[in-house]
């Protein structure tokens, strides 16, 4: 790995460190501008209940030193501090419980949406302008154009209530099936669309009209030349696409009841459970922010041809 290559990472990682750092901090200001405070929805509570409760958890203390102990707690222990409403727990721990959950309904339905999408793309782009290609394309579009919450009502509506052929609630695992389909169909319309403009703009190269001159068969020239090459825009896209799954399952896993981090994310808002919207926010985006990383550090390594900046 020469210099440049290292330089190039090293930009890339301190771009990292600082978007996170953006995110701790706009997050930690918003959620202590909003009006009214944690608190103050609960039933009984008198001026010096509610004082003792801030005083307990620190919020008390001028707002500069409630940031500084916080980002300190972040960097050296990873630590969110404790749950304002489920009493006895830590944020941290809540998020590891479910994201358990939401890893798992991620890289199922990421493996699934690529897997499906590389194989519609690569047969729409070897039948163009068929009758399967029309076919592909009309359905992929219908599957990016609709929203994943109003997808997963519909799946619910068909196969939940009115055909009874799967459980509507996330919590066994043949309930999470819906829910994974809801997640990998946008992906994998998407990734099909993606491969079907890559392979066709690989099969118009000269070095594939050159194999076909030179007599070398079908399937190597489409599972040997093309579909390698094709496949490099759907590889770096799959990074960005895990993150996006895990943080856009929070509406899906409330629609299917899906024990995950996206339903607790949901109930911590509804309660005003402040250190769990800042705990949970700050570990979805810093996902995306490594996946991004991730991606743009490979991109070398997926094409020795581009060049780093």
């Amino acid at each position: 790995m020469n210099s440049k290559t290292m330089l190039y990472i090293g930009k890339r990682i301190l771009l990292a460190v600082f978007t996170v750092w953006v995110v701790i901090t706009v997050t930690f200001f918003v959620m202590h501008a909003v009006p009214g405070g944690p608190f103050v929805g609960e039933k009984a509570t008198t001026p010096a209940v509610q004082a003792a409760m801030e005083a307990k958890y620190g919020l008390d203390k001028p707002l500069m030193e409630q940031y500084g102990t916080y980002l300190k707690d972040i960097v050296t222990k990873f630590d969110f501090g404790p749950s304002l409403k489920q009493r006895g727990r830590q944020v941290i721990d809540i998020i590891s419980d479910g994201m358990k959950t939401s890893l798992k309904l991620g890289l199922i339905a990421a493996v699934l949406s690529a897997i499906v999408g590389i194989v519609l793309g690569a047969v729409a782009a070897l039948r163009r302008n068929k009758l399967i290609d029309r076919v592909i394309m009309v359905i992929t579009t219908a599957f990016v154009s609709m929203p994943s919450f109003i997808m997963g009502s519909l799946l619910l509506a068909l196969f939940a209530i009115k055909l009874k052929i799967l459980p509507a609630n996330g919590a066994t695992p043949a309930g999470l099936i819906l829910p994974i389909v809801t997640l990998a169909l946008y992906p994998m319309a998407y990734i099909t669309r993606l491969t079907r403009s890559s392979m066709l703009d690989v099969l118009g190269q000269d070095y594939i009209r050159t194999a076909r001159a030179k007599g070398v068969s079908g399937g190597k020239i489409i599972f040997g030349h093309a579909m390698k090459n094709s496949l490099i825009p759907v590889l770096t896209y799959f990074g960005p696409m895990l993150a996006y799954i895990v943080t856009g399952s929070l509406v899906v896993e409330q629609i299917f009841a899906v024990p995950g981090i996206g339903r607790q994310f949901v109930s911590s808002i509804t309660n005003r459970d402040y250190p769990m919207i800042m705990g949970t926010t700050i570990i979805l985006a810093a996902l995306i922010v490594i996946m991004n990383l991730v991606t743009d550090i490979l991109y070398k390594v997926v094409d020795p041809r581009i060049t780093l900046e």
